[in-house]
């Protein structure tokens, strides 16, 4: 039994010092090379993240931008983007070779979801793999839906006085 024992530990610690707990060291140096830039004050800006209020700005101004919901079909199934070039594909299917190649590389894409979790793995996986124009939106479309009412749907315009 002690024999057992003394083996046990022995294989346990030859386990845990050698490389069986290893990982592909290409991909972390590529991913290294990703978030390089994201080592200042400026992170947010470095990862592509974008505030619901510059979306709407960005939008109102007319610039043509994609939006990529990610949320399942369940839950497009009750509440839509209706945006025009709105693209609604699931996470669990962005990576396919045919829905990839529905992302224009002339256009800012901007990823949503719920809550921006979804949407900051897609983005992120997304410029991984070359896609520059992508964008992740902070706070989901709950955090959207926050930011963007009446105030912001109709905006005060100054009044001129009269002479």
């Amino acid at each position: 039994m002690k024999k057992m024992l003394i083996a046990t530990v022995a294989g346990l610690s030859l386990l845990m010092s050698s490389n069986l707990w290893s990982y592909d060291i290409e991909m972390a140096k590529s991913y290294d090379k990703l978030f390089a830039p994201c080592a200042d004050s400026k992170v947010g800006k470095n990862l592509n993240l974008i505030k619901p209020e510059t979306l709407v700005g960005d939008l109102m101004a007319g610039k043509e931008i994609v939006i990529l919901d990610v949320r399942t079909l369940k839950e497009t199934d009750l509440v839509k983007v209706a945006l025009p070039n709105s693209l609604t594909i699931p996470v669990d299917q962005v990576f396919k070779p045919e829905n990839l190649a529905k992302l224009p590389a002339d256009k800012p894409v901007v990823v949503i979801c719920k809550g921006g979790g979804r949407s900051i793995a897609v983005g992120t996986a997304l410029r991984h793999i070359g896609f520059d124009n992508v964008y992740m939106l902070m706070g989901g479309i709950a955090g959207l839906t926050n930011y963007y009412g009446p105030a912001q749907a109709y905006p005060k315009t100054k009044k001129v006085a009269a002479n």
